[in-house]
């Protein structure tokens, strides 16, 4: 039976999104786990959004709170506002009561990725108040700690990301994520899937 990760986020330039493509592409590089990836819900208005330049969204699916139980693991992420998740994301978490009084997700391992617009912007603010979503639900928060090597301590170029998680940097949105970035985010999907398996194996 195939180990399920979900990489579930919130995108509204496409930022996170591209860091998604590339978790889902290292979870998937792991024998026996099946990743999928999932937006959250929109919350803004299509009139609000094409005042804030946003593109149209992709053709992933929008998952709904039920749809968490189904997962073995999970990858989520978001853009930050003013150094928390950005608030599509946490209105999703906030549907997901029945879930939390049931407990269908306690004991389940999660990552955590982001995207801020500046080096100050909340790399890891963004993931460290993110953790306490998961607290609640009695998750397991899996942080990449160092274990992407080298990368870690690049200093010559600008590269988001800490061992809270993969990140990126937007900028004033024309920036994307560099190929360095983009190679931590495959690292942590590929960390977190054999976790997930691990852990449901042992189960």
């Amino acid at each position: 039976m195939a180990v399920k990760v979900y990489i579930v986020y919130y995108s509204m330039y496409g930022h996170v999104e591209k860091l998604a493509e590339e978790i889902k592409k290292g979870a998937s590089s792991v024998e026996g786990v099946e990743a999928k990836l999932w937006q959250v819900p929109e919350t803004l208005q299509d009139e609000v959004l094409g005042k804030m330049s946003a593109p149209p969204k992709s053709d992933v699916p929008v998952i709904t709170p039920n749809e968490l139980s189904e997962a073995d693991g999970f990858v989520f992420g978001f853009p930050t506002r003013f150094g928390m998740m950005a608030a599509q994301f946490k209105a999703f978490l906030d549907a997901t009561g029945g879930l939390w009084r049931a407990q269908q997700l306690a004991g389940k391992p999660a990552g955590i990725f982001y995207s801020t617009g500046s080096q100050g912007g909340g790399q890891e603010t963004t993931a460290l108040t993110a953790i306490t979503q998961l607290v609640h639900h009695g998750m397991i928060f899996i942080p990449i700690g160092y274990t992407f090597g080298a990368g870690m301590f690049e200093m010559e170029k600008v590269k988001g990301g800490s061992p809270y998680g993969a990140g990126t940097y937007a900028g004033d949105g024309s920036r994307q994520p560099s190929e360095l970035e983009l190679q931590q985010a495959f690292h942590q999907g590929k960390y977190i899937a054999g976790i997930t398996k691990k852990l449901k194996q042992a189960a």
